[in-house]
């Protein structure tokens, strides 16, 4: 499958699978797991047929690890990042002592004001790598990197969970414990 292809089934699996699943008339289970026939099924209904070998490459081959298959690849999820109500599963983790979320330079103020909010998702997302929270940064133009005071969050009893493909999750980071990296 060429790059322009995977990026567009990729698009199209986080708009079903994070966001929209109605619009192909899925429903989450727990865990926001979905029948991988069924999903197939639907995507082919709906004008935007995806083969079984484009799916495997997709979730294999994807850099973030948005997506994941259960043990037997009957089942397919988005990792995190859902703004659909979901259980998620996630247990409560011990992140480690340093914790990064990248945003655009232009979002700053609103962040200094009021902290960083999970908005319409179901968590603030955090990195445990300053490049990556930069790349995610520049996504939203000139990137700045925050840091985290994970240690007087846990103290303040803020839960972390981490997602099957790394994501730090946390429901919100106040003012306080962040700064500008």
């Amino acid at each position: 499958m060429d790059r322009a292809r995977a990026i567009k089934v990729s698009k199209y699996l986080s708009l079903h699978l994070r966001h929209q699943p109605e619009e192909l008339g899925l429903t989450l289970a727990p865990g926001g797991w979905v029948e991988v026939d069924l999903l197939l099924e639907r995507c082919s209904q709906s004008g935007f047929p995806i083969s079984q070998s484009e799916l495997e490459e997709v979730v294999a081959l994807s850099d973030k690890k948005r997506f994941s298959f259960d043990e037997n690849h009957c089942l397919i999820r988005a990792n995190q990042g859902h703004s659909v109500e979901v259980d998620l599963q996630l247990s409560p983790a011990t992140p480690p002592a340093h914790l990064y979320h990248g945003t655009g330079v232009t979002k700053l103020p609103l962040i200094i004001q009021h902290g960083l909010r999970k908005m319409s998702r179901h968590h603030v997302h955090l990195s445990a790598e300053i490049e990556t929270a930069r790349k995610v940064g520049s996504r939203h133009g000139k990137p700045v990197v925050l840091v985290l005071d994970v240690v007087a969050m846990i103290e303040a009893g803020h839960q972390f969970f981490v997602s099957a493909n790394g994501v730090w999750l946390v429901d919100e980071v106040p003012v306080k414990f962040l700064s500008v990296l």
